[in-house]
């Protein structure tokens, strides 16, 4: 892996700790899961059936129960922290074969890949654009966030992805759900405007270094331009169907500046201001405010930059942007 972290050096300058996110980097990532609050009486029936005891007081979304079940198997089970009923595994051999799975007591999905959807904050009610969705975790998260009041429209220009996506959305017992297959840059603007959009773009992954994707085609120049010129269409079209109030999310599994802030520099005007982002329990860098000699607009700053190393994930770019209401 070294090599791989050898072509992430011209971000030096940008992280705390150069050796210990070389060493991240050399790590498998953990595999994190997440209960389905949608089926937590799903899991007291199995418990009941098995004579399994477990406090369910206060455990809304069935965290404890899933815990329970998963132990007794002799699998290692710790408690994420920061997400309500979120676990790290040790031991399942295959986390998406078990019968807990397949009834759709819980989703596997990378840790940092939680954040862009708590960051969204969704609400009941609203109507909400996951503008490219394939494979559903993070439409999922929505949905369940949601309570099923509202809607999600989740979005991808693949229709092979979309059949995971939808499988996801069966398996968890989805119901507030629609899928399109729309290229986004093109998608329809009357279908909006939506309440809050999460802009999950296409990238250069960089961030998956850990997942053993390789890094090593990916250089500045003529790749990074084509791929933020694609962010920056994408991001240009999301503004167009936020509401006047509304809340943006953009987010990239990749490190490049060019594919993050320059793309919000580039891409948003006065009526945009990008909020800053806390997470209780989880730390992130500042955003980048300046680049190969170029200033970028000062609120850049609050971008959350998640380093590997600082939480022991993924890597991910997130920024929460408001749209202001016209006077």
């Amino acid at each position: 892996m070294a090599l791989e972290t050898d072509n992430l050096r011209r971000y030096v300058d940008l992280i705390d700790d150069w050796e210990a996110f070389a060493a991240a980097c050399e790590r498998p990532l953990p595999v994190v899961i997440w209960t389905n609050p949608l089926r937590r009486a799903v899991l007291e029936r199995l418990n009941d059936a098995d004579g399994l005891v477990c406090s369910a007081q206060g455990d809304a979304t069935g965290g404890g129960l899933l815990a329970a079940r998963l132990k007794a198997r002799g699998y290692g089970c710790d408690d994420v922290g920061w997400y309500p009923g979120a676990y790290k595994l040790d031991g399942v051999p295959k986390p998406g074969r078990t019968l807990e799975y397949l009834l759709g007591t819980y989703h596997v999905q990378e840790e940092v890949s939680l954040i862009p959807s708590v960051v969204l904050a969704p609400r009941s009610g609203e109507l909400i654009l996951d503008m490219c969705a394939a494979p559903g975790g993070k439409t999922a998260q929505i949905a369940v966030a949601m309570a099923s009041e509202g809607m999600v429209v989740a979005n991808d220009v693949r229709i092979d992805r979309l059949r995971a996506l939808r499988s996801n959305c069966e398996r968890l017992g989805l119901l507030n759900v629609a899928m399109t297959a729309h290229d986004g840059t093109g998608f329809p603007l009357d279908a909006g405007p939506f309440d809050a959009i999460l802009l999950d773009a296409p990238c250069s992954c960089e961030g998956n270094v850990r997942r053993g994707i390789s890094t090593g085609h990916r250089r500045p120049g003529a790749f990074l331009a084509g791929r933020s010129g694609l962010q920056a269409t994408l991001l240009g079209r999301a503004w167009k169907m936020l509401a006047p109030g509304g809340r943006l999310v953009y987010a990239t599994c990749t490190f490049a500046p060019e594919e993050n802030e320059m793309v919000l520099d580039y891409s948003l005007g006065d009526d945009a201001r990008i909020e800053p982002i806390r997470i209780d329990g989880l730390t992130a860098a500042p955003g980048v405010t300046e680049w190969l000699g170029q200033a970028l607009r000062p609120d850049c700053a609050n971008v959350a930059r998640f380093w590997p190393h600082l939480n022991d994930t993924g890597g991910f770019v997130v920024a929460l942007v408001g749209k202001e209401v016209a006077a």
